[in-house]
């Protein structure tokens, strides 16, 4: 079985593939102070919650854009699951050539998300990946990674908010029954959440003028589901994108061609 993590600035991805078939997965917080065997116990615990035993894992590779805690995990995998994981890097072979000026720049997260959604739709692509930021990547028909955008994430957003404004109280990110609140919470909300879709809808419409064509629109992270409901661009959500394109890495880096449930 593959162990495949996901390291972000806000939450942890992990799951279990066995085959092509992903098992069993899980989000967890993401903390830098947490160390190798606080995360051991509880990657362990998770999987044997599961049914699945630490010594049945016999691969690992992980993605990471906290650098501080890619020790942490390269360190538990070794003591907890005695497998090396591979690291998802700009070196690592996507199948895309990036055209980014600086292609080490790049997010590890970013280059997975849009080497799976390549190989899935092989075509012009937007990947919106709402996470602590929330990130646009551009990758054409002929598998060339353009490069994208950067916006702080919603979470960051409504953070910030509730953090300048003394008189305004946290409220939950969901969806308000109108978009003119008829008290506080129902206004900070549909701020967050309209203003957000509508963010996310100029920022592609600008891509698309620059590319001069249209394209296929896929959202995915741990907000996707909340706000692309409310924009007219996205048109797929992918809500274990960044998963399935760490196995796809995985078997590209062994030289294996992609399962029929890709095609």
């Amino acid at each position: 079985m593959l162990l495949v993590v996901d390291i972000g600035n806000t939450n942890v991805v992990l799951g279990v593939y066995d085959g092509p078939a992903l098992k069993s997965h899980w989000r967890l917080a993401t903390d830098a102070k947490t160390t190798s065997d606080e995360y051991g116990i509880l990657f362990t615990n998770l999987l044997t919650s599961a049914g699945i035993l630490p010594r049945q894992i016999s691969d690992a590779i992980m993605s990471c854009v906290v650098p501080a805690l890619t020790g942490t995990f390269e360190t538990l995998i070794e003591q907890y699951f005695h497998q090396r994981a591979a690291v998802v890097t700009s070196e690592t072979d996507t199948g895309l050539t990036l055209r980014y000026a600086n292609p080490k720049e790049i997010g590890s997260d970013r280059l997975v998300n849009a080497a799976a959604a390549y190989e899935k739709y092989r075509r012009d692509l937007i990947i919106v990946d709402f996470g602590t930021a929330t990130t646009f990547c551009a990758v054409t028909k002929n598998a060339e990674y353009l490069g994208g955008v950067i916006a702080p994430g919603l979470g960051i957003s409504a953070e910030a908010l509730f953090a300048r404004a003394a008189k305004l109280s946290k409220v939950e990110l969901t969806r308000p029954k109108t978009v003119i609140g008829t008290d506080t919470a129902g206004s900070i909300q549909a701020g967050l959440l309209f203003g957000y879709a509508g963010l996310v809808d100029a920022l592609v419409r600008r891509i698309e003028q620059e590319l001069g064509r249209s394209t296929f629109v896929i959202a995915t992270g741990g907000l996707a589901s909340v706000i692309a409901p409310e924009t007219s661009s996205i048109q797929k959500i992918e809500p274990l994108l960044t998963l399935e394109g760490l196995e796809l890495l995985y078997r590209r880096q062994k030289g294996d061609r992609p399962p029929a449930t890709w095609v």
